[in-house]
This record gives structure tokens, sequence and C-alpha cells, in this order.
């Protein structure tokens, strides 16, 4: 079932992006070679204890830490650990969010260790773009397969592709609520977006093929043909006047 939101309730979500994105540009802000995935998370986790706000992943199902960090070939979920360093020349995937005042906030971005190839550059770009047309694509009586397709044409226009597995949701008192949200699909299909709606927008996006496996972990998702891939997301609204992206802008996205 699909929830809407009033507007005091599309207020305190954009507050709570907000939050979202503040420690999430603070953590990617850190990333550079010899930082570990586990030393993100430890600081994530320590800015959430001091803003007051609860980590949404933390115990979700089971899942241990803070943040998901995803590096190189790893599509999402990836588990923070100390012993996992960053070197010069990898890309990592860093999905946050938090619940605050009852409403949940969720974004992602992908971010370069250092200096990184020209591919991993045009990758982390595509998938960055993907996602603002997406957005744009989030308004009021289209459908929801608009956004999909948008997402779907720029990537694969680009000569790569979008991951199946793993979709975008609507959110707000629960971390996923209806709808899913999928990367691909023809336009003009699914429901009406109504105002009120509140989706996280997520393209997953690989150099390579769609195709992903789940390590052992049982989190874990990398890309079966070992391409790089990137990851990005926004929480959004969508309002009369067009989709409002909540939180605010933020820098690299």
């Amino acid at each position: 079932m699909i929830v809407y939101k009033s507007r005091e309730e599309v207020g305190t979500m954009d507050r709570c992006n907000r939050e979202v994105v503040r420690i999430l540009s603070a953590v990617a802000a850190r990333v550079a070679p010899g930082v570990s995935t586990g030393d993100l998370d430890r600081q994530a986790e320590r800015m959430c204890r001091e803003a007051g706000v609860k980590p949404a992943f933390k115990g979700y199902r089971g899942f241990p830490c803070v943040l998901c960090t995803s590096v190189n070939e790893e599509v999402v979920h990836g588990i923070p650990s100390p012993r996992k360093v960053l070197r010069e020349g990898d890309i990592i995937g860093i999905d946050f969010g938090i619940v605050l005042d009852g409403y949940y906030g969720d974004a992602a971005v992908t971010v370069p260790v250092g200096r990184v190839s020209p591919e991993a550059q045009e990758l982390m770009r595509v998938t960055r773009e993907s996602l603002r047309r997406g957005i744009a694509a989030a308004r009021a009586e289209s459908r929801l397969s608009d956004v999909s397709a948008a997402i779907q044409g720029y990537v694969e226009s680009r000569g790569y592709s979008v991951v199946r597995e793993f979709v975008g949701h609507g959110i707000g008192t629960s971390l996923h609520e209806d709808p899913q949200v999928p990367n691909y699909g023809a336009p003009g299909s699914g429901p009406v977006l109504k105002e009120g709606l509140t989706l996280a927008i997520e393209p997953m996006v690989n150099a390579g093929g769609p195709a992903v496996r789940i390590h052992p972990d049982g989190w874990t998702a990398s890309t079966v043909d070992g391409s790089l891939s990137a990851h990005f997301e926004r929480s959004i609204a969508v309002t009369a006047d067009g989709p409002l992206l909540l939180g605010g802008e933020m820098e690299g996205l």
C-alpha cells in the first residue's frame, strides 16, 4: 500500500534528510588512501550519537553496521571493516540512513579514493546523472515507470548496465515502503505519481553486465564479471511544483 505524506510529514522528512546529507558529506570527505571502511563507519556512528539520531541500517535484518560501504566491483551492502583499507584508485559507494522523529532518510554517494581512472570517473558521472534524470521524471501525474525508464535509457545509451536485483523504494515511517522503484522498464506504466509520495531513488550501475552475486556474508553484492559498479541515491517528495530533493543539495550529487 502506498502511503502519501502531508506537508508536515514532508517537512519532517526534509529535516531528517538534512542530517543524512550532513553526515554522509562529512564521511565522504574523509575518504582517502589508507582509511579503512571501518574508520568511516565509526565516524558515522559517532556523528549520529552526537546529533541524537538513530542509524537506520544498524540492526536492520541483522545488518551489523551504520554504513554500507561497497568498493570497486561491490554493488551495494558492503559491510565496513577495519581490515578493508582503501587504496589509491579505488571507488567506494557509501550508503547511509537515519531515523528522526519517526521518519527515515536515506542517501548514497560513490566517491573516488585519490586519483582514479578515467573509466571510473565516467562510470560515476553517468550514474550520478542517471539519478538526476530519474528525479526529474518524478512529477505529479507521471507514471512510476517513467522514472525507471529515464534511468535505464540514459545508462544504456552510455554503454553501461543497470542492476535488476536491487531497486529503489518508497520511504517514510519505514525504511522500505511501497512502491518499489526499479531502475529499468518501459515508460507509461505503474502507479500514477501523486503529491505526497516520497521515494528513495537509487540507480546502481555496472561498467560491465548487470548480473550480481551475493558474498558468503549474506549481504555484500558484487558484479559477476568483476566490473566496477557505482551507486547514487537520494530521497525525494513528489509535489505540485515538481520533485523536491529532501535534505537539499549535496556536493558531488
